[in-house]
This record gives C-alpha cells, sequence and structure tokens, in this order.
C-alpha cells in the first residue's frame, strides 16, 4: 500500500524526536485539515465557531511534519454534529472519486487521543493499532469515527485515518449538509494547506454528497468570504 504526497513534506517547529516513539501520519480530511482545528486537539481548547471544547492530548507538541495527499474514494457528510451542527465529514474509501486530505506525522499515542476525542472518548489510552496495520481496516466500536482505517503508507511510515463503520451507500439515509461554520473551516483550510483557490474549493465541497444540493459553488464562495 502505498499514498503520494502532493508536494515535499514540510517540517513543523518544536517537536524533537522521542525515543521508541512510534510514528503514523493521520490524515485528516473533515475539520482537522485545519492545523489550527487540529491543534485544539493537540493542545485543547474550543476551535472558533465550535460549541464544545477539547481536553487535549497527553502529548501536545505539535506534528513533526505536514503535507498534502489525495486518497482513492469520497468525502460524505452525514448524520448531525453536536460540536459544530449540520452533517458531519466521513469518508469512503471504496466509493468513487478521490478526497483531499492533511497528513500530519505525530506519535502512535497522539493518534489515540486525537481518535478518542473523536469518539467522545477520554484520551489516555494508547489504541491497538495491530489489527489496522495488518488489516488496512479496524473496527473499534459501533459510533461514527469508530471505524480505523490504513488507505497506504506515506515516507516510511503507516498512514492512518477513521471513519464511519457504515459505507456512502449505507448512509443515505443518514445524509446531512453541514452548517456554514463546518463548511468554511473545511474550506478554508483547503486554500491553506492545498493551496487550491477559492472556486476550486468551492466546486469540490458543493459537490460532495450529503453538501448537495443544499450548497452550491456559488454558497460556498460566499461562505469562504473574500480571498
Amino acid at each position: 500500500m502505498s499514498a503520494f504526497p502532493s508536494r515535499p513534506t514540510a517540517p513543523c517547529a518544536g517537536h524533537p524526536d522521542g525515543p521508541g516513539e512510534r510514528l503514523v501520519w493521520y490524515a485528516a480530511y473533515g475539520s482537522n485539515l485545519n492545523p489550527d482545528r487540529l491543534a485544539r486537539y493537540l493542545r485543547g481548547g474550543r476551535p472558533p465557531g465550535a460549541a464544545l471544547a477539547h481536553p487535549g492530548c497527553r502529548d501536545p507538541r505539535p506534528p513533526r511534519r505536514r503535507t498534502t495527499t489525495t486518497l482513492p474514494g469520497t468525502l460524505y457528510f452525514a448524520t448531525t454534529s453536536t460540536l459544530w451542527g449540520g452533517g458531519r465529514a466521513f469518508y469512503d474509501p471504496h466509493a468513487p472519486g478521490w478526497t483531499a486530505c492533511a497528513a500530519y506525522l505525530i506519535t502512535a499515542g497522539q493518534f489515540s487521543d486525537i481518535a478518542a476525542q473523536e469518539m467522545r472518548r477520554s484520551p489516555g489510552t494508547d489504541l491497538d493499532l495491530g489489527p489496522v496495520l495488518a488489516t488496512g481496516r479496524h473496527r473499534l466500536g459501533p459510533g461514527r469515527y469508530e471505524t480505523l482505517l490504513r488507505p497506504g503508507d506515506l515516507d516510511g511510515h503507516p498512514l492512518l485515518t477513521f471513519t464511519a463503520p457504515w459505507d456512502l451507500a449505507g448512509a443515505a439515509a443518514l445524509l446531512n449538509p453541514p452548517s456554514p461554520a463546518y463548511l468554511r473551516n473545511i474550506a478554508t483550510a483547503l486554500v491553506r494547506v492545498h493551496r487550491w483557490g477559492p472556486w476550486r474549493t468551492a466546486a469540490y465541497l458543493a459537490t460532495r454528497p450529503g453538501a448537495a444540493p443544499c450548497w452550491t459553488t456559488s454558497t460556498v464562495c460566499d461562505a469562504l468570504g473574500p480571498p
């Protein structure tokens, strides 16, 4: 398995190597595309536009590196977020299309604590990553973001993410457009991290299942605001 960044990785300051630490890439496809949003999961706090605060990780240091990548499969919006209102972002690796991601090189412990916060669990316990590393998929529970995926490897480290246990077809009755604040967070990150223009960003998001037909390219551009 392999994944390829769209440009060379960029180092992040303030994260010296620790002996014996297992490193993994966390592939973020939703609001954590935004590095400032991810920092709330690492250090704790409430992101702008969100209703709740996060406790943070045991290890609050920033990622060692950050890059962009695209994964096969589709981003879609479904269920209702208590944090943002509106639909949440999910990823189906088997649906047609591709998904834009930010990849963060972090420790396995940090990935465990980020995943726990997404699962509305208390951080502090390392996940057993053995099953997902061996098979590419491991379901930890029935809830949203409780299924771990390994879409591939990047620069010698496993690339991991999490999503719902159902696929896009199974989520048909759950599709739900995202709130303006949530969509704006993702759109801003695509402009900042992937360096897309506003129109390309809006066209990508407006055509994801769950966003359409409520959101259009024009209304996403309006939500993003002036360039």
